[in-house]
């Protein structure tokens, strides 16, 4: 038995791609209806394609997760500075959530203090929060590290992001310091997303795994728009230009605004398991060792006014993706040497929480695995030029991926938006941190047919108005022939990593080579 053609592939895709997205699957949010249904389907797909259970006679590995849910619009007040109370609407100027299993989490007068970037890196000699205590005070934060501030190549990695320019870092390092609130200053090119984007993933529920829920969170976190943070720094008599300047220089020194916050937010909590969906289809000779194909079925269910949030592209069509590898490399004779896994992961919006138990709680051990290759938003439109390689420059599974490209008439690219640290929010990562090389790779922007200024359009149009929000719907209209080359190279890239004889090394110079130790940011 054969391969599926590729007529039969492109339709297998856009069927599971319009089902997973259809307001039937309710945006797939974990703990829901959307979920069961989500699972149910996945399940009986890798049985249908006669994948094995990864442990016992089960394709799910459960995950504990904490949901907490504002029961009301939370509420926030900012005074002192300029005198009058600065107004912050909610859902127009700023997002608040609770990570705190509690019931009302609150902030009273807190002190506010501007902490430039929020990083403490000692590896490149930086710490924001020298010389000041924020126990029990709230930061302010911006967005990014001071590479892309400064636009400095010689600062942290320049305008490529570094670990420590993700939001979530800044949350951790802000707990680490006893910070009671964490006010985040958004800001689109760093971020790579629209601010509607941001009300739909921060507005709703938010989860946590349940063996992290400790209550030592900040009780309060939230993003300020553009306008709102300048207004916020302005209310301090602070000049927001010469703000952030400064926190982009070395000797940055944090800055008490002369502001205090008040907040509310009362929530309900529920305890309950979600699923990691895992199919294995076994080797023809090193059957314990493992090449790992992954996606995250999950999704952020509604938005604020009810629509449902299908996301077709994020990640429907990763998912979609997964299904078609997984049925190509089923129909293979003979099986590839090494084992196949494919894994779909629960809570990867906006955490990968799926992913983080799951290498925290591994059913195929970490050592056994050869690589991991991640199906994440993957491209809709024609074929390209090029590939993007996000996160670049950390293992030789790399090595494999260049001249698999090449064949297809493609060169790697470096990525369009290095400023966004798009590989960090993959899944992959939680692999790579502990041990596993993973890549990130996607089709590039330089369009075969319509060149490089269109394919730019196409992706950053695509992440400022329907990425997270309720137009990103599937459509009998989408030109997949580039979707089906990418899955072409990953299923190459995933045939050399089965075949070859040792595991693929990390480059040394890699933040996640063992030679450096634990990963920045953990």
């Amino acid at each position: 038995m054969g391969a599926p053609s590729l007529d039969m592939q492109e339709m297998t895709f856009r069927q599971d791609v319009r089902l997973l997205s259809s307001d039937e699957y309710q945006g797939r949010e974990p703990g829901t209806a959307g979920e069961d249904k989500t699972v149910a389907f996945l399940t009986a797909q890798f049985r249908r394609f006669g994948l094995k259970p990864a442990s016992g006679e089960s394709y799910v590995q459960q995950v504990p997760l904490i949901e907490t849910r504002a029961e009301a619009e939370p509420v926030i007040s900012v005074g002192g500075g300029r005198g009058a109370l600065l107004p912050l609407h909610y859902g127009k100027d700023v997002v608040l959530w609770t990570l705190r299993p509690e019931p009302v989490a609150a902030l009273a007068q807190s002190e506010l203090v501007f902490v430039g970037y929020g990083i403490v890196a000692p590896e490149y000699h930086w710490n924001d929060y020298a010389g000041v205590d924020v126990r029990g005070k709230t930061v302010l934060v911006l967005l990014g590290d001071p590479g892309h501030g400064s636009k400095n190549p010689g600062v942290f990695k320049g305008e490529t992001m570094s670990a420590y320019g993700l939001w979530s870092y800044k949350l951790r390092e802000a707990a680490r310091r006893g910070a009671a609130g964490v006010l985040l200053v958004y800001d689109e090119d760093a971020l790579g997303y629209g601010w509607e984007a941001v009300r739909n993933t921060w507005g709703g529920a938010q989860l946590e795994l349940a063996s992290a829920a400790q209550g030592s969170e900040p009780a309060i976190a939230g993003w300020l728009s553009a306008d709102a943070g300048r207004a916020l720094i302005s209310q301090a008599a602070l000049d927001y230009g010469a703000l952030a300047a400064a926190a982009a220089r070395p000797g940055f020194k944090a800055v008490a605004m002369g502001l205090r916050v008040s907040a509310e937010l009362h929530a309900s909590v529920r305890r309950f398991n979600s699923a990691n969906v895992i199919g294995v289809l076994p080797g023809s000779g090193h059957r314990k060792e493992f090449v790992l194909y992954t996606a995250h079925w999950d999704g952020l269910g509604h938005d604020a006014g009810g629509a449902v949030l299908g996301g077709a592209v994020d990640d429907a069509s990763g998912v979609a993706g997964l299904l078609v590898l997984a049925q190509s490399f089923a129909r293979s004779r003979p099986a590839p040497d090494r084992s196949i896994a494919f894994i779909a992961f629960t809570a990867a919006e906006p955490n990968l929480l799926g992913s983080r138990y799951y290498v925290e709680n591994p059913v195929i051990p970490l050592d056994q695995i050869a690589g991991a290759i991640d199906l994440d938003d993957l491209h809709i439109g024609g074929r390209t030029r090029d590939v993007s390689m996000l996160g670049a420059g950390n293992s030789e599974l790399e090595d494999i991926v260049r001249p698999t490209a090449l064949l297809q008439g493609r060169e790697v690219r470096p990525e369009p938006h290095p400023e966004q640290g798009r590989y960090y929010s993959s899944d992959g990562v939680n692999f790579a941190r502990h041990g596993v090389p993973a890549v990130y790779v996607r089709a590039g922007i330089d369009d075969a047919a319509l060149g490089p200024q269109f394919g730019r359009a196409q992706l950053d149009d695509y992440m400022a108005h329907r990425y997270r929000q309720a137009g990103d719907k599937y459509s009998d209209s989408w030109n997949v022939a580039g979707t089906l080359e990418d899955l072409a190279l990953y299923r190459q890239v995933g045939e050399h990593l089965a075949s070859m004889r040792r595991f693929p090394r990390w480059y040394p110079e890699s933040e996640f080579s063992a030679e450096r130790g634990a990963a920045p940011g953990e």
